[in-house]
């Protein structure tokens, strides 16, 4: 019978705070068992508790829980969401349920019965219960956002004022705010220390809520609070108050300058120098940093030196790699951003074969577009006209699937191409101006640029991989094979070929041999030419554009 059912009362407030919901206990308690005895129910425990449920780990709800998967039982509250606010616990209760651990719940206040339907309302009611936790706390921030528009500042007020339960102001508390005063002319003095701030207001009667004297810490906090003139800071601003202030902004500024002057300056952090992250160590594959040496000469004279040097991390290698002066590592650095730097006529033939091409492209691919989309609708005919050769059993069925699948093949092939033609026909050519714009850039910077832009300059060109080995600083090994593997080491094998010839003329059959459908030899140095004509030969061929060509 239901009377001999367990039944355990579940009671909770959100808080152990005694002047806030003083009464939500107790009248839970009357309610719940005053439902019991009217509905016959055998109660075995009441659990209390005063904490919120927003999150897991509460220890009286624990222990409700542990009993019921011990022996059973069932559970009476007033409502859900004193049973949970957080999905975890919600979950929890729904699976002792499914298990047959947890018989039924009881609510005067919410109906449920342990069915599929009845779970299933439960879940809602935990979900609306998780809900209105998150709302709130949104809603409290905006809150709060508003009390600061409005200049009233949202939290507790500080030492000399108080806060105003009435009307929900803070206003001047007239039995310590003279003192606090008074702290402050006295430290505006210059002469006395925080500690002496402390004993003079622990004299006054104003310490901590546990009876002790201030900590120099709260006395600097409390100097140091703009609250004290009219403004007040919170979320890491200050803003214009509605409070009435208790000092002068002079005589808070003449504090401030005091303290400022008597607290140890911060160490600035060290700037990173310039070419920091860039090389690595030939030795030992760790990385270079930088030192900086200072030099005070007996005439009084000051000389800093700046050196890059192997960080010597390694627990394998013991590292033996000199360091080497910034002045030095700079003139190296440049020396090879020059070897990586495009010629002003070869950019000019670049550009000129860039454009060429371009408008090639656009010609091709949309001769290509216009050929396809024909053949799209000559294929849509075609469908239509097999499908009513099917419905007319003029063909059979499986003649007719065949035919289908082939035509509605031929036909998304050609839907794709389209796609990609249409999207990327000339996504190539602006990267590719872009790289000559920076390329014939290179000169000057490496001549006149700064050190950080020469910098940046290096970590743009791929695959430089610069190591430091007996205090100079190479890249990676030109590619020997062909064609390069990027565009910057095509470039930089060009410009060695014809160093070595010492042929300048050469440097016309390097960079401009125009070539037909495909390349005719292996033999071009310069990536550019072979990127152009590649896209020149899948335009021309009205072919869509290989994934490796787009990149």
């Amino acid at each position: 019978m239901q009377s001999q059912q367990k039944y355990y009362i579940y009671a909770r407030k959100s808080t152990d705070v005694e002047d806030k919901q003083v009464l939500s206990i107790e009248a839970q308690l009357v309610e719940l068992r005053e439902y019991a005895k009217r509905e016959g129910l055998y109660i075995t425990a009441e659990y209390i508790e005063k904490r919120s449920a927003k999150v897991t780990g509460r220890p009286v709800f624990g222990q409700l829980i542990a009993e019921i998967e011990r022996g059973g039982g069932n559970i009476l509250a007033w409502h859900p969401d004193r049973l949970a606010r957080n999905s975890v616990d919600g979950g929890q209760i729904v699976y002792l349920l499914d298990s047959g651990k947890l018989g039924t719940l009881k609510f005067p206040s919410f109906w449920f019965e342990n069915t599929s339907q009845g779970k299933f309302m439960l879940s809602i009611a935990f979900g609306q219960s998780k809900y209105y936790v998150d709302n709130l706390s949104e809603n409290t921030k905006r809150g709060l956002r508003q009390k600061v528009r409005r200049g009233e500042y949202p939290s507790i007020a500080p030492i000399g004022y108080i806060n105003d339960v009435r009307n929900k102001t803070i206003i001047i508390d007239k039995r310590r705010a003279p003192f606090v005063v008074a702290a402050f002319e006295l430290y505006s003095q210059g002469d006395q220390r925080m500690q002496n701030i402390a004993d003079f207001l622990l004299d006054k009667g104003i310490m901590t809520k546990g009876k002790k004297p201030l900590h120099k810490d709260q006395i600097k906090k409390m100097l140091t609070n703009p609250f004290y003139y009219g403004h007040f800071r919170y979320g890491g601003e200050v803003h214009e108050g509605k409070h009435k202030g208790i000092i002068e902004k002079r005589l808070f500024d003449q504090v401030q300058a005091i303290i400022a002057k008597r607290c140890h300056p911060q160490k600035s952090a060290t700037a990173p120098q310039a070419f920091c992250g860039l090389l690595t160590c030939s030795m030992c594959n760790m990385a270079i940093t930088a030192e900086k040496k200072v030099k005070q000469q007996k005439n009084g004279n000051r000389h800093e030196y700046v050196y890059y040097r192997c960080t010597r991390k390694s627990k394998t290698k013991k590292c033996t790699e000199p360091a080497i002066t910034e002045p030095e590592l700079a003139a190296q650095l440049a020396n090879i951003l020059q070897g990586y730097a495009l010629p002003n006529d070869w950019a000019e033939e670049l550009e000129t074969m860039l454009a060429d091409d371009e408008r090639k492209a656009e010609q091709s691919s949309g001769a290509f577009i216009a050929d396809a989309q024909a053949h799209i609708s000559n294929l849509q005919g075609k469908l239509q006209r097999l499908l009513d050769s099917y419905l007319d059993q003029d063909i059979d069925r499986t003649t007719y699937q065949e035919k289908q699948a082939e035509l509605m093949s031929e036909k998304k092939s050609l839907e794709e191409q389209i796609s990609k033609l249409t999207l990327a026909a000339n996504a190539w050519v602006e990267p590719l101006r872009q790289w000559l714009k920076l390329a014939t850039s290179l000169c000057e910077i490496a001549k006149n640029g700064s050190y950080a832009q020469q910098k940046d300059a290096l970590s743009q060109i791929e695959g430089l991989n610069l190591f430091l080995k007996n205090k100079k600083a190479q890249p990676a090994a030109a590619q020997t094979v062909s064609p390069p593997k990027n565009i910057w080491s095509a470039l930089r094998a060009a410009k060695e070929k014809i160093a070595l010839s010492g042929d300048i003329s050469a440097k016309s059959c390097i960079l401009v041999p125009r070539v037909g459908i495909e390349p005719t030899t292996l033999g071009l140095e310069v990536l550019c030419s072979i990127q152009l004509s590649y896209r020149g030969k899948y335009f021309r061929e009205g072919l869509a554009l290989p994934d490796s060509t787009l990149k």
